[in-house]
């Protein structure tokens, strides 16, 4: 049925059967590879359930194998656009042949990861990742990013890398930026950071004929040897991968990622590929070797002060060298006072409006930069953050501005004498320079975060709350402390939680017949009379001058 020939139903038909075939191998098919009988197995004699099953098995690769090829070819012939393998099918209708032939195996990738010839599926799939149809190529991505996320032993991403290695190459960096992100959803959380701490490290090993010799008596090895041989017959029964084996596969899959990465930072750096790639070394920074760090370091300095980069890529970039910094690179003797003042530059370049997911990679540079690293932070540069921190939060949307006090609050909190911004009176030397990309010579401690009286009369309730309590130092306990359920949320959490992407108000604004006092609106806030009187008590208008309230706000 997959061969009809029937113009009228060939279409139809070859469909529908690529579909049952693929449901059919799904529900068949054993949770174990089926390897190839050697000859002197195959010449020995069996028992009858034995020889059956293994009939079974045989015929089931083979209609398997057969089943593959033809879907492959049918990718194939829709490539192909003057090698039509039949026409009984019009090249029209081959796309969407193609389309149901991609799905198919796409499918098959997920369900049998474990089975046969999933390699040779992933070698068909991984080229149509970096399609020219949207629909083909999102699908192949989205199935790859499903395979990464449940694939827990590590065999099938590593396949998957290579592949996409060699693609990338041969292709000489001429790929679609989705293909390197689906790498960002690979499941690897820990690797073998350097092969020599592995190679020295103490092992267990069985007792030979000299170590039986010494200092046991016939009792004590007679019990050594009964326990070996438990131990030994215990680790062959283990069904699970074993740690190490897992291990490495993950460290095998990593190195094969950061060639990909470094590749194109050498070779194509001004390609389109370059904010997937910092993207890619922002998540997996804490897992780059050691060794890798001075060059690296110097790369992303080159690209942070050359300005071509967009605000997203220079983010990304800092990001990298501080969760860097954090990790192994602790060991390192560096003062990364560029990326600091970089990002000081950075707070007020960036955008107010709706697409503001870029305050998420600040706020996770801000907690490794200022709270992780306390110890190797200046008081002085510490207060100029805080400072900018609270002026961002005036223009910012309401999650970014929580996630931005929030992150003031962990900054005060590490560094306690940044209560000196909360005090008009105390002054030290030289003025204070706000326009100063410098966060070093700003002279931070000359100012007051005033920001906060502002941001105390604001509409949302959360906010209000936030700044009443840096205003009052970030008590842990009295009137002005947060409930728990602000106080031991992360800045990002924060962020996502007051989320307003929906274009409504979280927490929800009550409606106008909730109260008897007086409403008008503005804008597209609802603000009650209490709020009115506020913000009459903040303007600032001769008495002589007649200007409506409307107007002036």
């Amino acid at each position: 049925m997959l061969m009809e020939s029937d113009p009228s139903v060939a279409v139809t038909v070859r469909k529908l059967v690529m579909v049952s075939l693929m449901e059919i191998f799904k529900d068949v098919a054993p949770t174990y590879r089926i390897r190839p009988l050697t000859p002197e197995e195959k010449a020995s004699k069996v028992k009858k359930d034995t020889q059956q099953l293994r009939d079974f098995e045989e015929g089931l690769v083979s209609q398997y194998k057969f089943y593959l090829e033809d879907l492959e070819q049918t990718i194939k012939d829709w490539k192909q656009t003057k090698k039509k393998r039949s026409q009984a099918v019009g090249f029209q209708s081959y796309l969407g042949l193609a389309q149901v032939a991609i799905r198919c195996l796409c499918e098959l990738l997920l369900a049998l990861p474990h089975f046969n010839f999933h390699n040779n599926i992933i070698v068909v799939l991984v080229p149509l990742m970096n399609d020219s149809v949207k629909q083909v190529s999102g699908m192949c991505c989205d199935a790859f990013r499903k395979l990464f996320q449940q694939d827990k032993e590590g065999g099938a991403s590593l396949a998957t890398v290579r592949v996409i290695s060699g693609l990338v190459k041969s292709l000489g960096f001429n790929v679609r930026p989705e293909l390197l992100r689906t790498l960002l959803s690979l499941r690897i959380k820990e690797v073998q950071m350097k092969k020599d701490i592995e190679d020295t490290a103490p092992k267990k090993k069985f007792m030979n004929n000299k170590d039986k010799r010494k200092n046991l008596s016939r009792m004590q090895r007679k019990w050594k040897k009964a326990e070996e041989k438990l131990e030994k017959e215990l680790m062959e029964a283990e069904a699970s991968e074993s740690k190490e084996k897992k291990m490495k596969l993950h460290t095998e899959t990593l190195n094969i990622v950061f060639l990909i990465y470094f590749r194109i930072l050498k070779k194509a750096q001004k390609s389109v590929l370059l904010p997937a790639v910092l993207e890619g070394l922002a998540n997996f920074a804490h897992l780059i070797n050691l060794e890798f760090f001075d060059d690296l370091l110097n790369v992303l300095q080159n690209l942070v002060q050359s300005g071509g980069l967009t605000n997203r890529e220079s983010l990304h970039c800092i990001q990298t060298v501080f969760t860097i910094l954090s990790g192994q690179g602790e060991v390192l003797n560096i003062d990364p006072l560029t990326f600091y003042s970089q990002l000081y530059k950075m707070l007020l370049r960036l955008h107010a409006g709706v697409p503001n997911d870029d305050i998420i990679i600040v706020l996770r540079c801000l907690d490794t930069m200022l709270t992780r690293r306390r110890k190797h932070v200046s008081l002085q540069r510490a207060m100029a953050f805080v400072k900018r921190l609270s002026v961002l939060s005036l223009h910012v949307l309401p999650n970014a501005s929580v996630g931005v006090l929030a992150a003031s609050r962990a900054t005060v909190h590490a560094f306690p004498k940044c209560d000196f911004l909360l005090d008009n009176e105390v002054q030290g030397s030289g003025f204070y320079l706000p326009e100063l990309d410098e966060p070093e010579h700003c002279n931070a401690q000359n100012t007051a975060l005033w920001e906060l009286h502002t941001l105390q009369r604001h509409y949302h309730p959360v906010i209000r709350r936030m700044a009443l309590h840096l205003s009052h130092g970030a008590p842990s306990d009295g009137s002005a402390s947060l409930g728990v359920e602000l106080s031991r949320r992360s800045p990002v959490e924060l962020f996502n939680l007051y989320s307003v992407k929906d274009m409504t108000f979280n927490p929800p604004v009550a409606p106008p017949g909730s109260k008897k006092k007086d409403r008008f609106v503005f804008g597209a806030t609802l603000l009650d009379a209490e709020l009115q009187r506020r913000a009459e008590r903040v303007l600032t208008v001769p008495e002589e001058t007649e200007l409506d309230f409307t107007t002036a706000h």
